[in-house]
Formats: structure tokens, C-alpha cells, sequence
């Protein structure tokens, strides 16, 4: 009984958050970030102006909720790449599924969504935070791919050669988007940049932090 009522309250919390997010979204795209305010959020929401800052630290966080995603994207993808494959390989194939998806991992946002990033200072500074988190998280996950000594400044230097091709990539996705091209042809674009972007990586790359083969 205890573990039901356990569930259903965790669902109730995550209904609420969606909830708040949902509706922040939406003022946010009618009325743009800066102008939008944490009371008119809570009243579009229904609840206290207390209940959206429990659940959420930040304005910000209500607008790019797939922060922790985002930031641990690149790190996630080193760690589970295939055998045989080096963390290149791995980042270039991901980003090439990613595309394939529409994430918005990868930047595919919609042009409302984009204008809106665009027109926020503080969006805007969040999400160079952001690209600069996932780079520190990628330079961890090099470091333990490669056994790298503290002291190594390779692993910081490979995940900064890494990180900047998709920080470049994901800001062309959004450069596309918002010049107003429908998303596939964003999307085949970008397909193209990649393969020159990835393939200037491969002189340095292309054999660095290889998984070990299979047992």
C-alpha cells in the first residue's frame, strides 16, 4: 500500500511539473521570456507562486527542460559506444541519429521555439552554460574511457575539439530555423555540415578513446 501511494504521489508531482512547464511554454512564445513572470505562470497554471519555485529553481529551467539531457548527451554517448568504436565514431553516428529524430537535443526546436531562445539574453547565456557543461561532462567520460592520469590535458582537449563541432552544428541548426527553412530541409543541410565538420576531426580523432573489443 505504502509503495502504491508512493507512485501515485510521484505522479501527481511530475503531472504538476508538466503541468507549470506547459504553461510557462506557452506565455513564454505569446509574450517572450523577459516579459513573462513567475505569477503569471502560477496563475496560468492554477496553483501557488510558491508550488512553481519548488519546482523549478529558475525561470530558465521552465523554458529548456531538457537541460540534463542536453548537458549529458556527449558524455552518455562515449561511455556507451560500441565495441571497436572510438569516441568520434560514437559522437558522429549519435548526431546522425539525432538528426534523423528531430531532437531537440541536437536543436530542433521549431522557429517559435528558436525566436524565443534568440530573443532571450538570459535563455541565451543559459544555453552557453549549458554547451560549456557538456563538454566538462564529455572530458570526464574521456578520461575514464582512456584511463587518463589527473594531470592529462588530453581528454579536455579532445572533448573541446568534440563539443565545439556540435555546439557549431546545433547553432547552424538553429541559424536554418530561424531563417525560416522547413525542418527536413534543416535537416539535410546539416547532414552535409556534419560530414565536414566530423571529417576535419578525423586526422586527431579517429583513433582516440576506442571501446575495447568484446569479451
Amino acid at each position: 500500500m505504502g509503495t502504491e501511494t508512493a507512485g501515485l504521489r510521484e505522479a501527481k508531482k511530475q503531472e504538476t511539473r508538466q503541468l507549470i512547464s506547459d504553461h510557462a511554454t506557452r506565455l513564454f512564445l505569446e509574450q517572450g521570456f523577459e516579459d513573462t513572470t513567475i505569477a503569471e505562470i502560477a496563475d496560468a497554471a492554477r496553483v501557488a507562486k510558491k508550488t512553481v519555485t519548488n519546482y523549478f529553481a529558475r525561470k530558465e529551467d521552465m523554458a529548456l527542460d531538457h537541460q540534463e539531457a542536453f548537458a549529458g548527451a556527449l558524455a552518455r554517448t562515449v561511455a556507451d559506444r560500441a565495441p571497436g568504436e572510438s569516441a568520434l565514431g560514437a559522437l558522429r553516428r549519435a548526431f546522425g541519429e539525432d538528426v534523423g529524430r528531430r531532437s531537440p537535443v541536437a536543436g530542433f526546436s521549431g522557429l517559435p521555439f528558436a525566436r524565443m531562445v534568440a530573443d532571450s539574453p538570459t535563455l541565451t547565456a543559459r544555453l552557453r552554460d549549458l554547451h560549456d557543461r557538456r563538454e566538462e561532462e564529455l572530458a570526464r567520460a574521456l578520461a575514464e574511457a582512456t584511463a587518463a592520469a589527473p594531470e592529462d590535458i588530453t581528454p579536455a582537449a579532445a572533448a573541446a575539439q568534440l563539443a565545439a563541432a556540435h555546439r557549431l552544428l546545433f547553432g547552424r541548426i538553429q541559424e536554418l530555423t530561424l531563417a525560416g527553412h522547413p525542418v527536413d530541409a534543416v535537416a539535410e543541410s546539416v547532414v552535409q555540415d556534419a560530414e565536414r565538420v566530423f571529417a576535419m576531426l578525423e586526422p586527431a580523432l579517429d583513433g582516440y578513446a576506442v571501446a575495447p573489443p568484446a569479451d
